[in-house]
């Protein structure tokens, strides 16, 4: 390459959710299975972030005067 070297590309960081990591559903088998022979399951979203892997922006807490 010619001319002037090309810096990266910087996206901003994402809010992923601290309980989850970003994963906001999980689904849980519970053992049992449905007359078709498929098993019965549960999904079941991160209370934390309700299910959207993100969170929210940051709060600033007026401390002091």
């Amino acid at each position: 390459m010619k001319g002037k070297p090309m810096m990266p590309q910087h996206a901003p960081a994402a809010r992923i959710c601290r309980d989850c990591d970003g994963f906001a559903a999980v689904v849980i088998t519970t053992g049992s299975r449905h007359a078709d022979g498929t098993r019965v399951t549960l999904t079941v979203s991160c209370p934390a972030c309700h299910g959207t892997g993100n969170a929210p922006a940051a709060r600033f807490a007026h401390v002091g005067r």
